[in-house]
């Protein structure tokens, strides 16, 4: 029971902040300076008054809100100004699963040498080895994905010809994309592994194991590893958000047709529904992976129910 509780709790903290982030990004994108319907060549006035009577602008943005929260429980998310004869469903199907797929694979990219780095960092606290994985990671962290995307692309793709640099359809570039957003991330995860795995091994029940001839790798990972491992868990959401949003500059540089390329150009352009949509879906699935975060923390450390 206190389990379901917990996540009905944890569900309905993410519907109301769901709703939060959709109410102000309406709101902020109707204040922004500019209009859709503004370009360099000079528009007349009634045109400019008959597209706005067309998409329901001459509303007062109550309305529209209200208008726009009506269509967005039905799945609906409008046409895209920019994008004539799309619809925002139509350019995010197109642009997300490039994005959802360099999100994703950068995440285990960096889990795969996030993790084991932490935990070897741990294990040989205090010596060389310990040392040079953590100036790796210092490494990481203090170069940006607009500095590793370039060098990555010069080096792998244009000197050694390994992958393509640029392109999505039948191309690797979207490996070295990855590769960029995994390797930055990856810093984090080992740090944070080394904390959590060094706080557990210093816990009572580890030298009971280890005073009772328990083998090192045995105590380590399946003494320690369970609750060295669970402060990683708890990043993972907000890991997911940043390698999305990493992917902006990512999908830039590799030239990879990812629904960050399409908010940009929503936002230069004042395309009020795709940005509202892009938004939407990327708060959608961060605030998933948040949820399914808690509820897996809870899950590893039920202590963490009582906290949330």
């Amino acid at each position: 029971m206190e389990t379901l509780r917990y996540v009905v709790s944890r569900f309905l903290q993410s519907l109301f902040a769901l709703l939060c982030i959709i109410t102000i990004t309406f709101f902020l994108a109707r204040l922004a300076p500019g209009g859709p319907f503004l370009d360099e060549k000079a528009v007349p006035e009634h045109l400019i008054e008959q597209m706005k009577r067309n998409y329901g602008f001459d509303k007062p943005l109550p309305v529209q809100y209200g208008l726009y929260l009506g269509r967005l429980v039905q799945g609906d998310l409008g046409p895209s100004l920019g994008n004539k004869g799309f619809t925002v469903n139509e350019v995010i199907a197109e642009g997300f699963p490039v994005s959802f797929m360099l999100g994703i694979s950068g995440l285990i990219i960096a889990l795969l040498i996030g993790v084991p780095v932490g935990v070897v960092a741990a294990a040989k606290r205090n010596t060389a080895v310990d040392y040079s994985l953590m100036a790796f990671t210092m490494l990481g962290i203090c170069l940006p994905t607009f500095v590793i995307a370039p060098l990555l692309g010069e080096i792998f793709g244009l000197k050694l010809g390994w992958f393509d640099v640029a392109l999505w359809e039948n191309s690797s570039a979207w490996f070295l994309g990855a590769v960029t957003l995994g390797l930055y991330y990856s810093a984090y995860i080992a740090r944070l592994t080394r904390g959590s795995m060094l706080d557990v091994l210093s816990q009572d029940f580890i030298r009971t194991a280890r005073a009772k001839g328990v083998a090192p790798v045995k105590v380590l990972f399946k003494h320690a590893f369970r609750g060295g491992i669970t402060p990683v868990v708890a990043y993972l959401g907000p890991a997911l958000a940043g390698l999305i949003g990493g992917s902006f500059v990512v999908e830039t540089v590799f030239g990879l047709p990812g629904l960050g390329q399409h908010f940009i150009k929503a936002a230069t352009n004042r395309d009020y529904w795709l940005i509202n949509g892009t938004v939407t879906v990327f708060a959608v699935l961060i605030l998933v992976m948040n949820f399914l975060v808690d509820v897996l923390q809870g899950w590893l450390d039920p202590r963490t129910r009582s906290n949330k």
